[in-house]
């Protein structure tokens, strides 16, 4: 199975709960479960869109802001989330993005100009797999592939930051 990357929105609330229950409950299972649709699997394409802005030279901010996302801010207190019922401990814990963090990257994500990021994206679809790190493939359009799951991902923190939600990451 490969590893993906992973999202889940939730309120403040719901990590005390997870942390309480980690406390208190055998094996120190956090009760993570959040909704089906407060969950988001970008598979590999977000680190594809990382990997190719890096190899142009991409504005830094712009990488930046694209990793932080992706990777979440190394402070957050969620350390009882490094679980079985939450991960495979394939990789990093899950780390938090704190609802101040989820609304600076949702406003930043809506300012990002993706087609401005992709302009140079090689029309070899072959090649263009190749320098996002999915390997010689010609079987997806790349950049549709890179918007879609980029797209996904600003929709979600926007929604996050509407309702003053915590965004937690990890590979799964």
């Amino acid at each position: 199975m490969a590893l993906t990357q992973q999202f889940a929105r939730v309120p403040p609330d719901y990590l005390d709960r997870c942390r309480t229950s980690a406390l208190t409950s055998p094996g120190a299972s956090p009760g993570w479960d959040p909704p089906d649709g407060d969950l988001l699997d970008t598979g590999w394409a977000l680190w594809g869109l990382i990997r190719y802005c890096r190899s142009t030279g991409a504005d830094p901010e712009a990488i930046a802001l694209l990793d932080r996302a992706v990777s979440g801010d190394p402070d957050g207190n969620v350390g009882f989330l490094d679980h079985d019922d939450v991960y495979d401990g394939f990789g990093d814990p899950p780390r938090l993005l704190a609802p101040a963090a989820v609304a600076d990257v949702a406003a930043a994500l809506v300012r990002l100009q993706l087609g401005d990021l992709l302009a140079d994206m090689p029309a070899s679809a072959e090649v263009a797999a190749d320098v996002c790190g999915f390997g010689p493939r010609s079987d997806i359009d790349v950049r549709e592939h890179l918007t879609e799951h980029f797209v996904a991902l600003r929709e979600f923190y926007r929604a996050a930051a509407r309702h003053t939600q915590c965004v937690v990451t990890w590979v799964d």
